[in-house]
């Protein structure tokens, strides 16, 4: 819990979210964690999760668990996003990413965590206000939003957007509850 004054003067108590952003790929998936206080976002850590190409498949998906669980044992995020995929015009790329997809949905909700699915564009829109960006506005917003933060990779940045953007909706779908709740 963090204290901060709200607009009136009062004081107001705000429980801090930790969320893991995940964008999926078989040979490279980025993750990107943040905190969300209220409404205010803090850039935690950021990364990579590689896989070994001469592997087979099955084992580049081992590969792919292992790293993320590491990473989710570590930081200990709250709630998880991944980025939906698209289709490829290659069909056998489009499997393979959809397997390791697969397994980035599978080790965050194998540990509890709750998960949420957002489409690029959505993403793109909550961080840029464009559907249609360019992974370069991507990258700047980021920086913008999280300041301090150093993304060396478009993975790493695509993981601190979808985690951005699970923050703007998933608080959006909270109050909204609260206020039914409350109603």
């Amino acid at each position: 819990m963090q204290a901060r004054l709200d607009a009136g003067g009062g004081l107001r108590l705000y429980a801090t979210m930790r969320i893991i952003g995940l964008d999926p790929g078989l040979r490279v998936t980025g993750w990107g964690i943040i905190d969300q206080t209220g409404n205010r976002l803090t850039p935690i850590a950021h990364g990579t999760v590689k896989t070994t190409a001469s592997l087979p498949l099955a084992q580049r998906l081992v590969q792919l668990e292992k790293g993320l669980v590491k990473v989710i044992a570590e930081y200990g995020p709250d709630e998880a996003a991944v980025e939906e995929t698209f289709v490829n015009q290659n069909p056998t790329s489009t499997l393979k990413l959809g397997m390791a997809r697969g397994v980035v949905l599978l080790a965050p909700a194998s540990l509890g965590l709750p998960v949420g699915e957002y489409p690029p564009n959505r993403v793109k829109k909550a961080v840029v206000g464009a559907g249609k960006a360019a992974k370069e506005q991507v990258q700047m917003m980021v920086r913008r939003l999280l300041p301090g933060v150093n993304v060396t990779s478009a993975d790493e940045a695509d993981a601190l957007a979808i985690a951005i953007c699970h923050a703007h909706y998933a608080e959006a779908d909270r109050r909204l509850a609260a206020s039914k709740v409350s109603a």
